[in-house]
């Protein structure tokens, strides 16, 4: 029976679920247009999208190969990275914080998990459940939350990024999914709050962003512990869309000149140029 697509008003717009004719039972979930997620329900180790591969090779480097991990998702959409870790580290306990209780229940019905993987969604504010969430329970708090095509403002403060370093434990990994393009204010203000809380911090992404070349995404990877960053570097510059590491002086460079943001002045992230990410 062929795929048919989806579409259902949600809390924060329109969301459509479109098939990929190239593969059976995989699925592009969009929002007023913008790309959300992709999800292969054949296939969860499949990753479309480069920055999302980027975010799973930093679960990848995480701790040895198959060893579960506590992972906190800040944003869901179709549950594209937690279901990545449900096939590579069976066992993993893992929280997903989505705030659209409408598109929660959309996945849901029409992409549903397999009731063996240890997936948990609650459908609220991301920074509200965080602020509420126990202090040393993750090994990775991931930050992967768009209203549309831009991160809100009270996910981008100090204030927030203090409350992820107290839920995650002493070696464990914040992950950040962010959107900018030249002359990078947004981003590189990111760089000085992330590192006002954590000791180590690198940025993944495509050379041609860094470049200032297009608008696009780039990882944040932090720690108050040590960086896996030959590991990184080696699957990011693998990746079938290759990405740079950038770390210590070079990072120091990059974001010369950036100042931390508080609560008292955040702002989102900037929108998108027109058809930067939006699918048809």
């Amino acid at each position: 029976m062929e795929a048919i697509p989806v579409t259902r008003a949600v809390d924060f717009g329109t969301a459509r679920l479109l098939p990929d004719i190239d593969r059976p039972r995989a699925w592009l979930l969009t929002v007023d247009g913008a790309p959300q997620s992709y999800v292969d329900l054949d296939d969860p180790a499949y990753l479309e999208f480069e920055y999302v591969r980027r975010l799973a090779h930093a679960l990848d480097a995480a701790a040895p190969p198959g060893v579960p991990l506590d992972v906190l998702h800040l944003g869901g959409g179709a549950l594209s990275l937690p279901r990545y870790l449900a096939v590579s580290r069976p066992g993993s306990r893992q929280g997903v914080v989505e705030a659209d209780r409408e598109l929660a229940a959309l996945v849901a019905e029409h992409l549903p998990l397999d009731g063996a993987v240890r997936i948990v969604v609650h459908t609220e504010d991301a920074r509200a459940w965080l602020e509420r969430a126990p202090s040393g329970s993750a090994d990775v708090v991931v930050a992967d939350v768009f209203g549309g095509s831009r991160v809100p403002a009270h996910l981008t403060s100090q204030e927030f990024l203090t409350q992820a370093a107290r839920v995650l434990r002493p070696d464990g990994l914040y992950l950040a999914n962010l959107a900018d393009s030249a002359p990078f204010a947004f981003l590189r203000s990111q760089i000085a709050t992330v590192r006002g809380v954590f000791a180590e911090v690198c940025l993944m992404a495509e050379p041609g962003v860094l470049r200032g070349r297009r608008f696009g995404n780039a990882v944040l990877v932090a720690s108050r512990a040590g960086l896996p960053l030959d590991v990184l570097a080696r699957k990011a510059a693998a990746d079938a869309f290759p990405a740079r590491v950038v770390h210590g002086t070079a990072l120091t460079r990059f974001a010369a000149g950036a100042r931390p943001v508080y609560d008292s002045d955040a702002v989102p992230s900037p929108e998108p140029p027109e058809g930067a990410f939006s699918v048809g």
